[in-house]
């Protein structure tokens, strides 16, 4: 296959459908993980409570279990993929609008019912954006095309955790959460835009084939041995710095900050981190093979983790804070870039859907459950004591690197 130049590879419609539709798959889990845990923070709900609503991302995790029924299945408009990207994103545009309408403090089991729901209409918008993308990139296109979806995705980031809360210093929740949810048109817009992606094999035929086939490709092609150590892998990796960043708000909130600080200073300096990842990172996957940026990206993504360490001893400091946010969105989002990329490398885009989905179900196990911890152990060591802990539990997957993903040898392609 003939390698392309760093201009065709960056300047065409297939890498800005990966930027459109990470945003789209971006937005509800920040609205989960930001918004929700600040808002209720805001309204008085305590950390033990807050920690536990990790929990409502179960559906992340078990999202492998109905993969198999989007890849058999096509609903009756707009084809295979794109049929249930604009079911998921218009369930996701009204359950997020919903917030507003809920009293955290009256009905907290209301906003934990909420609350599954959008995972769940999430996690099934991922299952298909993620098998779309599959097959629409070749697999030289995998590292930069997954770079710039990983990017954006972190970039949606910025409505709920960032406008949403200078907004609430304004006006009421109601109005807020509605602001958020119009978003959603964005990959309403696009699903609508974008035609189906060219495979050469057709969806399974049965559920047999469906649920049984994804299992057995990825088995056979990698031996049993191999198969489990990545999967060990994919739970580790990112398991650190998902802890790290599970009481994100909360934290900026206990450390004395205002929401329009929060929202400015904050994700300000992550945005113009997340600018320089784009480009950095882009460039890095087109010139690097993936096992080298997984061990690149990895150590930054550790080393920013102590930022929010050395933001817990200084305390309110605006300056510290900028510095803290903005090194966590380089190093975390950067790893998560790479970390995509090595997911798409190991599936086949036959079973896009299902493979995919097992894949980075893995990854989300640490947020869903270890991170319904996260609140218990801060009130138990601290902040910094608790951020010391993510930097440890960062390293076993770092070293599993040496067997999964070693620097001298190749990615495959």
């Amino acid at each position: 296959m003939t390698k392309l130049s760093v201009k065709e590879a960056i300047f065409n419609r297939r890498m800005l459908i990966c930027i459109f539709t990470g945003f789209s798959s971006g937005l509800p889990l920040f609205v989960l993980y930001q918004l929700v845990p600040g808002w209720l923070r805001s309204e008085g709900v305590s950390l033990a409570e807050i920690g536990l609503f990790s929990l409502i991302g179960i559906p992340y995790v078990w999202k492998f279990m109905w993969s198999p029924l989007l890849d058999r299945f096509e609903l009756p408009f707009l084809g295979r993929r794109r049929g249930w990207m604009i079911l998921t994103q218009i369930t996701l545009f009204g359950s997020i609008a919903m917030f507003g309408f809920v009293d955290p403090v009256m009905s907290i089991w209301s906003v934990a019912y909420l609350a599954a729901a959008v995972a769940f209409f999430s996690a099934s918008q991922d299952i298909v954006i993620d098998a779309y993308r599959r097959e629409l990139l070749s697999d030289q296109e995998l590292g930069l095309g997954n770079s710039l979806n990983v990017q954006a995705y972190r970039i949606a980031g910025l409505v709920p955790g960032s406008l949403a809360f200078i907004l609430a210093d304004h006006m009421p929740w109601r109005s807020v959460f509605l602001i958020v949810a119009a978003f959603m048109l964005i990959g309403i817009i696009v699903t609508l835009c974008i035609n189906e992606a060219r495979i050469e094999k057709n969806a399974p035929k049965t559920i047999r084939d469906a649920v049984v086939l994804p299992f057995q490709d990825f088995i056979n092609r990698r031996g049993l041995r191999s198969a489990l150590e990545i999967l060990a892998f994919l739970f580790l990796y990112k398991l650190g710095d998902s802890m790290a960043t599970a009481l994100q708000t909360p934290f900026f909130i206990d450390m004395g900050f205002t929401k329009t600080e929060i929202g400015v200073v904050a994700k300000t300096s992550g945005l113009v981190a997340m600018m320089i990842g784009l480009a950095v990172g882009g460039i890095v996957m087109l010139k690097l093979s993936i096992n080298r940026a997984l061990w690149l990206f990895g150590f930054v993504q550790i080393v920013s983790i102590l930022g929010f360490a050395a933001l817990a001893e200084i305390g309110n400091n605006v300056y510290a804070l900028a510095f803290a946010m903005g090194f966590e969105y380089l190093g975390v989002g950067l790893g998560t870039a790479a970390f995509v990329a090595f997911i798409a490398q190991q599936t086949n885009p036959t079973f896009a859907a299902t493979q995919f989905a097992l894949f980075s179900a893995l990854t989300a196990l640490p947020r869903t459950f270890a991170n319904s911890t996260t609140g218990f152990i801060v009130e138990y060591v601290g902040w910094t004591g608790f951020y010391f802990l993510c930097i440890g539990l960062a390293i076993p997957g770092m070293l599993m690197l040496l067997r999964i993903a070693p620097w001298n040898e190749k990615a495959s392609d």
